[in-house]
């Protein structure tokens, strides 16, 4: 697998649906998280970010255009004590709620699967990042379809231990923008991070993503010496 800047992979893709990365600064000092949503239709659109605690949710940007809330609105980012977790979906509850009891991330996924969206069946995305004692850690996951075959649900889990200063990884629910969308193949893609500066970071993730189908970023860098973070949303609807 080669590096590639995930400026560049972005600005390939029309339609990667919801993605996110996790990774460290170029300075090697702050563990960097991104998660970025979509959407086609209008009521996958007409969505914003907003926070919640030390997480964010999702919400309705006009109320009175929302028809079906069940897989658009949940909590995409939550925070339990040196954990970020952070995924598409309601699962982000089953791993708070999972780890809380003192289960594995990969054990208190093992009771969700992919969306039940016919024919999409879009994959859950999850992300964890651990910081403690002055060390960093992160890990993903990916509950998918069995190529497109609802009737099993492939599980992956990716732990990245001491990550390396500048580099990330990078997963997302779709391989390419076709009907219906294929889900994500294989190990998170490697990326370079190439900036230590949160709003330069924001700035060049929101510019590279699809201007049509684009709806909100979230962005947070965390200090892995002292545990402080810093946190920007972009919403495309304002």
């Amino acid at each position: 697998m080669n590096k590639i800047s995930i400026y560049e992979e972005l600005q390939s893709k029309t339609y990667p649906g919801r993605g996110i990365v996790l990774g460290k600064s170029a300075d090697g000092t702050k563990a960097v998280c991104a998660y970025f949503i979509m959407g086609r239709s209008e009521n996958s659109r007409n969505r914003i970010f907003v926070e919640d605690g030390e997480g964010i949710r999702t919400q309705a940007f006009d109320a009175s255009k929302m028809v079906d809330p069940s897989l658009i609105i949940y909590a995409p980012v939550r925070v339990l004590g040196n954990k970020t977790i952070v995924t598409n979906g309601d699962q982000t509850d089953t791993i708070y709620d999972g780890m809380d009891k003192q289960l594995t991330f990969e054990q208190s996924l093992r009771c969700r699967e992919f969306e039940p969206d016919a024919p999409n069946y879009t994959p859950r995305i999850s992300g964890v990042m651990h910081v403690e004692g002055g060390k960093y850690n992160y890990a993903m996951s990916i509950l998918k379809s069995n190529n497109g075959d609802p009737d099993s649900c492939n599980r992956y889990t990716f732990a990245f231990e001491n990550p390396k200063a500048g580099e990330g990884r990078f997963i997302h629910t779709y391989a390419k923008d076709v009907n219906p969308l294929p889900s994500f193949e294989g190990e998170p893609t490697w990326v370079s991070i190439e900036t230590d500066d949160i709003d330069a970071f924001t700035e060049n993730i929101w510019t590279s993503l699809n201007e049509d189908n684009k709806v909100s970023l979230f962005v947070r860098f965390i200090d892995i010496a002292t545990g402080n973070f810093e946190t920007r949303i972009v919403n495309k609807n304002k």
